[in-house]
């Protein structure tokens, strides 16, 4: 924004356009701090959150998004006032990111990655109700549905078979489908259904294109547990090999190993 240009422009908005410049740039601090003199506008509010959020501070992000929320009609106007296109990336599970915008399913998935840093389930499962109603078929929707239940009630049975039911129709199609068809398998082993959780968890594997390296080894670690409660010891340890000459470090992979394999 050149000087004459900010001669007429109104602080809050100078301030946004200051704060987008800084987070194009990587200055994160730098962007918060124009960003919050920016916070009575929807769209700083709602890049404001994000910020706070990508640092896990959630007292300061869950007010933001929720203003951001509320105002959802106004997001992207000061975006497109000023020729500025966005797209953040916003981690759904530990494996797998979605890119979002300034909109109201950005700004409610964001609220449902708050809540559940923050372990107010109830809040998270209602922003994921109102997500599903605005767009039922919307697979990252319902892959932030999935991580939730899994997260809030693991090991629980019930949540098990409503996560086998709302996952029965899902092919490997994508990352996203490929991370539903991990929390399907995980669900189905917490019901001992350890053949079927297999055939899934192999099936998901087969597919490599685009896919994140950590979805890879978690489908390559469950299918190991699945592969030990099936009594199938050596699958389970070439799997558990194999996660650990890419990644020694993978959950308690080196462990397992240890235990496995004592004259290593």
């Amino acid at each position: 924004m050149g000087f004459f240009r900010r001669l007429v422009t109104p602080a809050g908005e100078e301030a946004f356009v200051d704060g987008c410049r800084e987070l194009s740039q990587g200055n994160y601090p730098a962007a918060l701090r124009h960003l919050q003199e920016a916070a009575h506008l929807t769209d700083g509010a709602f890049l404001a959150g994000f910020l706070h959020l990508k640092k896990e501070q959630t007292d300061e992000a869950i007010p933001l998004l929720q203003q951001a929320a509320r105002d959802y009609r106004r997001l992207g106007q000061y975006f497109d006032k000023y020729g500025l296109a966005l797209t953040l990336s916003l981690p759904i599970t530990e494996e797998v990111a979605a890119h979002v915008g300034p909109s109201l399913r950005g700004t409610l998935l964001a609220l449902v990655e708050a809540y559940q840093i923050a372990e107010d389930w109830d809040k998270a499962y209602e922003c994921l109700q109102r997500l599903r109603k605005l767009e039922p078929a919307d697979v990252v929707i319902l892959l932030s549905l999935v991580e939730l239940l899994w997260q809030a009630n693991y090991g629980n049975e019930e949540t098990c078979r409503h996560i086998v039911k709302l996952t029965k129709d899902i092919d490997n199609e994508t990352s996203i489908h490929t991370a539903l068809l991990l929390y399907k398998a995980r669900a189905l082993n917490g019901l001992k259904m350890h053949t079927t959780a297999r055939d899934i968890l192999t099936k998901a594997l087969r597919r490599k294109k685009d896919q994140s390296e950590d979805l890879m080894l978690a489908l390559r670690y469950e299918r190991a547990l699945t592969y030990e409660s099936l009594g199938q010891s050596k699958r389970a340890q070439s799997d558990f090999e194999r996660i650990y000459a890419e990644d020694p470090d993978f959950e308690d992979v080196e462990k397992r190993l240890s235990v496995a394999c004592p004259e290593k």
